[in-house]
């Protein structure tokens, strides 16, 4: 499949988006280097405005709305991370959104989101689709879909951060991405693919939700069971999207996981070696390389800390601590 967007296209968008979106840091650690064997790099979204990467892409598709179309506003469904990024990129814009979101949401991204003037609709994930949802919102209010990740534009936008990547990191032999619908993974898969072709894109996912992994082993799209639960909220999603899985399939090097504990362990190494705060989805991508399934020895990695919106209650918890000691 032709990737929907060209290197052009992302740093048209990454010029948009100077004094909306933040250039994260890429930290390196060398007593970790040293423990690895190899250079381990974090691409830190987590310390993007509104708290991921999110908001590249949504203020990417928004602005490019029409003045009735930004009128009429904005509709979406997310956990959390995407939510956030579009209610600030409508909220920048003068413009308006309604976010579809999953009744067992994180209370804190929930308050966060409608904070910023978004209206929430909620729905069960076991029961209801989301899409139906955004759907019939489209149709009783005449609102403009901005998807987390099927769309060009949107697309584009999230490859900032992996364009960035590629810019601050050097050489690379592999990026290793946190995954759920698949459009970081996409977006950063057509960036290397240009920009560094060499470097092998991972997709990363946890044990209970790897419908990419087990995709891209069949060769076409597999859905998750229904009912499974995860402590990596941002990435539960039920099925790779039809847009980025043909990206995917085409340009990864395939899908790796890890299980709850190791992410919790790549939350801990992260604030104790990096001094980062990460949420569980967003440390994914590194359980995998700490756990040794993208090897690290005589090799440069990276990944990106993709969100950062946790409150300190859950990941004291999570992290099994007491919250006055964290």
């Amino acid at each position: 499949m032709k990737v929907p967007f060209t290197l052009d296209d992302v740093r048209r968008a990454a010029e948009e988006l100077k004094g909306v979106a933040l250039r994260t840091p890429v930290l390196e650690n060398p007593d970790v280097n040293a423990m690895l064997g190899g250079r381990l790099l974090l691409k830190c979204e987590n310390l993007q405005r509104t708290g991921a990467f999110k908001i590249r892409g949504a203020y990417t598709r928004m602005r490019s709305l029409s003045a009735e179309e930004r009128a009429r506003g904005a509709v979406s469904y997310s956990s959390g991370n995407h939510a956030l990024g579009l209610a600030k990129a409508a909220q920048m814009l003068e413009s308006s959104a309604v976010i579809v979101m999953p009744s067992g949401a994180p209370r804190a991204k929930i308050d966060a989101v409608r904070a910023m003037g978004a209206e929430i609709v909620t729905y069960d994930r076991d029961t209801e689709a989301s899409a139906d949802v955004v759907a019939r919102v489209v149709e009783q209010s005449g609102r403009i879909e901005v998807p987390p990740s099927a769309h060009p534009q949107v697309l584009a936008g999230a490859a900032t951060a992996a364009l960035e990547l590629s810019e601050q990191a050097g050489p690379l032999d592999a990026v290793v991405i946190p995954c759920g619908g698949g459009g970081l993974t996409a977006a950063t898969a057509g960036v290397m693919a240009e920009a560094a072709p060499g470097c092998a894109v991972y997709a990363a996912e946890p044990t209970l939700f790897d419908d990419t992994k087990r995709s891209l082993e069949a060769g076409e799209r597999l859905a998750n069971p229904v009912g499974q639960r995860t402590i990596c909220d941002a990435i539960m999603t039920p099925i790779p999207g039809e847009l980025t899985f043909a990206i995917n399939r085409e340009l990864l090097a395939g899908g790796v996981t890890a299980t709850d504990d190791e992410v919790r362990a790549a939350m801990r190494f992260a604030f104790t070696h990096f001094r980062i705060v990460a949420e569980p989805g967003a440390v994914v991508g590194l359980a995998a390389i700490l756990a040794g399934r993208v090897p690290v020895q005589g090799r440069s990695i990276a990944t990106v800390i993709t969100g950062g919106n946790i409150d300190a209650q859950r990941y004291a918890t999570l992290l099994g601590e007491d919250p006055l000691d964290v």
